[in-house]
């Protein structure tokens, strides 16, 4: 099968190339305009480079400008992962950018597979644009995002909704919780949180700290999102794909302090903007339609994440 992976250079998007390559079937084409954190993104491509599997392709290009009738000739399955991430930072001026590189490029990524004879177009979505739930949360709930990066989100998955109603994509969209583990963004909590004790720093927590989320380890994520590919009746589904485990940043912090065999200093550095309190994702749908179960509990999760980092920390310093 051929597929092809957008923003294949991101934390989710290489382990993503990596899984499907497994299946000695697939033909892997990632595309990624590496337009923020170049010199991380080529961190993660390495494996599937340095490899040089004659069945992975990269491309880098940015989907906005990119010959997409191209790029899609004999691809039978899109996974759509390539956009502008973050919460804190979609206020403002920056939100031109999750307009650009969200919202546009999702709509002429759609454009071009008009007429072509896809098997799956899977669009990855997020937690955010659920908003502020209580209890665990299924995939029919209302979405009421509280920031503008959940906005754009969700003005994606309705393109991908009108699209598939008007032209037949054949559309799946998967919302991720809290993804975590090796090659973790820079930005996101567990990185900023264990490079802080790595460097012997306070670990800034916003608000107090009790907030908790669903924590999604990447390899089960990625298990997961493979799965799309050979199941059944799950063309026009919105899925949710959440972790083995929920816990507080305070628990978070109280694990890295067993995890690291010290004391960690907390510094509260003011309430968080356009986060809800907790996440909890209602995994039923994800078991029943692509056999779903997470296997990483959250110690193993970060143990694996903090032995990562400690590999690219060192290497920086050399």
């Amino acid at each position: 099968m051929n597929i092809l992976v957008t923003g294949a250079a991101g934390f989710i998007g290489s382990h993503l190339c990596e899984r499907l390559l497994r299946d000695k079937k697939h033909l892997v084409i990632g595309i990624d305009g590496l337009i923020h954190d170049k010199a991380i993104k080529q961190r993660n491509l390495a494996a599937l480079l340095n490899a040089r599997n004659p069945r992975f392709r990269f491309l880098r290009a940015n989907l906005l400008d990119a010959d997409l009738h191209r790029l899609l000739r004999h691809v039978d399955v899109i996974y759509h992962l390539a956009g502008m991430p973050g919460v804190r930072s979609s206020w403002g001026e920056d939100f031109r950018q999750y307009v650009s590189n969200n919202i546009l490029a999702t709509q002429r990524l759609l454009e071009a597979c008009k007429n072509q004879p896809l098997k799956k177009f899977i669009y990855v979505s997020t937690s955010s644009v659920y908003g502020e739930k209580s209890g665990k949360v299924s995939e029919d709930a209302s979405p009421h995002p509280l920031s503008p990066y959940g906005v754009s989100k969700l003005s994606c998955e309705y393109l991908c909704h009108v699209y598939q109603k008007n032209e037949g994509i054949p559309i799946v969209i998967l919302r991720y919780f809290t993804v975590y583990g090796p090659r973790q963004r820079p930005d996101m909590a567990f990185h900023r949180f264990i490079r802080c004790i790595l460097e012997g720093r306070p670990v800034p927590v916003y608000g107090d700290g009790r907030q908790s989320r669903d924590f999604t380890f990447i390899d089960d994520c990625v298990a997961g999102t493979a799965s799309v590919l050979e199941a059944t009746d799950v063309i026009g589904e919105t899925i949710n794909i959440g972790g083995k485990e929920r816990a507080s940043v305070l628990d978070i912090i109280e694990l890295l302090r067993h995890l690291f065999h010290k004391e960690v200093e907390i510094r509260f550095v003011g309430d968080p903007k356009g986060e809800p309190r907790q996440t909890w994702a209602d995994i039923t749908q994800a078991g029943k339609l692509l056999n779903y179960h997470p296997l990483t509990d959250l110690r193993s999760g970060l143990a694996r994440e903090i032995n990562d980092l400690k590999t690219v920390y060192k290497e920086r310093e050399e």
